[in-house]
């Protein structure tokens, strides 16, 4: 039996004893044990039942609640990269995913519904595409979403959130012609032709946000398209109850500006900040950050600043990450890097001396590879033995990348629902080196922590998904690329979305395991996912999700 030690201010607080079927506490010190004693907002015992009643007994609570609980108890899912606020935000969309639309003609008539059935001038926007998941095998033109409406604007942003296409009248508004430059960090793609396509990426997305917007140049893709503050309150919230339905208690938002930061504040203030946030600002705010004296994370248990996000390369499901050699299935199209590699790591190692985490997006071996070179500078010039730096997705890393970042002490965090979708696209694109997308049983066995998460709006925000897909390797379409070498155990895998989230927050102290002493976050399955078939994890119900000892969905 494990326990709390005595601190003089949980004795007031309500003792309850939970009992549930199975108990999964991701901590081998507390294996095996069958219920957990609550004292207010913490977990101050794990044992039997008779244990968890004595313990109780001997700080003054002689008889406390026993509620019974059919299911298996784990502790709360984290879920250290997602963006909830543009889930929120598209989940006003129109979604326009392979569930829904095969061919582009479809994904049209959907659009013009919409627009029928939205006010004049209002813009129509449209999500979830992948191109190769269309009957076409090619992204819309902005001449065929010109059959939704001409006289506003439509958007219709792909599956990797990295960009989309546009209709003629979005471009002819923001200026917009064959003949404009390409921003840095973002391409106005063409035809064979010279001839404006309608599809954009990255920083060319910056069109979109208006003349109040956020603008955030080559330091990301430019998702942060506003509405009414009570209207993004409104979504924040919508997205919120996504997160808890799935069980998810801790959230990192890995790409906040002000327009993330002011709706997180405005919530929390408010009361209404039910999941654990931790931000992660974008880059283009890192001066504005130490301005500010904001040198290491801090903020309360409901709402923390956790580092600074930078992006190396784009997406493999938009075919903007980095090959400089041109992608297998367009040689045409080599991606790019966001930042010059002497740029890169002068922010990094700004960061980095400043106490900061910093989190990358890195999908290509190039980018990566430019990554590890900036983190390994900085940690020769200023030493720091548990920086924790992260590489967001960290998609195709070589061997030897993999060794380097074990050596570094650096953290993957990887989205298997992003393989789940569109695992076949990477092969199509990149060819054969991409069967090895996501090798999580690769980095497991170089001694490199496994962390899991959404990226939602990417992905559903769908813990057991997840899971499910890092231990078979299975698409949506019944694929399976690589070797066994490739898979974790599902042991391992829930490790992952719980306490290994809770570390590459900093929060596993008191987040991720049922352990004394840590925060009553919880998540209560219909079934155990340990013990039942694999290709069934996905279908568990979420019964309960519990924050500071209250259920909270």
């Amino acid at each position: 039996m494990r326990l709390l030690p005595l601190d003089r201010s949980v004795l007031d607080a309500r003792a309850t004893i939970l009992h549930p079927d199975e108990l999964v506490t991701v901590d081998d010190a507390t294996e095996g044990a069958e219920a957990v004693l609550v004292f207010g907002e913490e977990i101050a015992a794990v044992g039997s039942v008779d244990e968890c009643r004595a313990r109780a007994a001997s700080l003054g609570h002689p008889e406390p609640d026993v509620r019974r609980l059919p299911g298996t108890l784990l502790p709360g899912f984290v879920d250290p990269h997602a963006h909830p606020l543009m889930y929120g935000q598209m989940m006003t969309w129109v979604d326009c995913g392979p569930e829904r639309a095969s061919t582009i003609p479809e994904i049209v008539a959907l659009l013009r519904e919409a627009a029928e059935n939205t006010p004049a001038a209002r813009p129509v926007r449209g999500y979830g595409y992948e191109h190769r998941n269309l009957a076409e095998k090619r992204h819309p033109r902005k001449e065929e979403l010109d059959a939704v409406a001409e006289d506003r604007e439509v958007y219709l942003m792909n599956a990797s959130g990295h960009g989309g296409v546009v209709n003629s009248f979005t471009l002819r508004r923001n200026g917009v012609t064959r003949d404009t430059p390409d921003p840095d960090g973002g391409v106005f793609f063409r035809d064979e032709h010279g001839e404006l396509t309608g599809e954009l990426s990255d920083a060319a997305c910056n069109i979109l946000t208006g003349v109040t917007g956020v603008k955030v140049g080559h330091h990301g893709p430019n998702f942060h398209l506003e509405d009414e503050p009570e209207e993004h309150a409104r979504q924040l919230a919508a997205a919120q109850e996504k997160f808890l339905a799935a069980g998810v208690t801790a959230i990192g938002d890995a790409q906040v500006t002000r327009r993330e930061f002011d709706m997180y504040l405005r919530l929390d203030e408010a009361g209404r900040l039910k999941t654990r946030v931790h931000m992660y600002l974008l880059s283009h705010l890192l001066d504005q950050a130490l301005e500010m004296g904001l040198h290491g994370a801090f903020g309360t248990t409901r709402l923390a600043f956790a580092g600074i996000k930078f992006y190396a390369d784009g997406t493999l499901g938009g075919w903007t990450a980095y090959f400089p050699d041109g992608y297998v299935g367009d040689p045409c199209r080599t991606g790019q890097l966001y930042h010059d590699p002497k740029d890169y790591s002068a922010l990094i190692d700004k960061a980095h001396e400043a106490g900061l985490q910093t989190a990358t997006h890195a999908q290509s071996p190039d980018a990566i590879a430019m990554v590890l070179d900036a983190i390994e500078d900085a940690q020769h010039r200023n030493p720091r033995p548990d920086a924790r730096h992260r590489i967001e997705h960290c998609g195709l890393p070589s061997p030897k990348q993999i060794e380097r970042m074990a050596a570094l002490g650096v953290h993957p965090v990887n989205q298997p629902q992003h393989y789940y979708n569109w695992g076949e696209g990477v092969t199509d694109a990149v060819g054969t080196p991409g069967e090895r997308f996501n090798p999580l049983g690769e980095f497991q066995a170089a001694g490199v922590p496994v962390t899991l998460s959404s990226d939602a709006p990417v992905a559903e925000p769908n813990p057991l998904e997840a899971i499910q897909t890092a231990v078979t390797r299975t698409t949506r379409r019944g694929h399976r690329l690589g070797g066994d070498e490739l898979l974790i155990d599902v042991r391992s895998a829930v490790a992952a979305h719980t306490i290994a989230g809770a570390r590459v927050l900093g929060r596993e102290r008191d987040l991720g395991s049922i352990t004394p002493g840590k925060r009553a976050d919880f998540v209560l399955l219909g079934e155990n996912p340990l013990t039942c078939e694999p290709d069934r994890i996905a279908g568990i119900r979420v019964l309960e999700t519990w924050i500071d000892g209250e259920v909270a969905r």
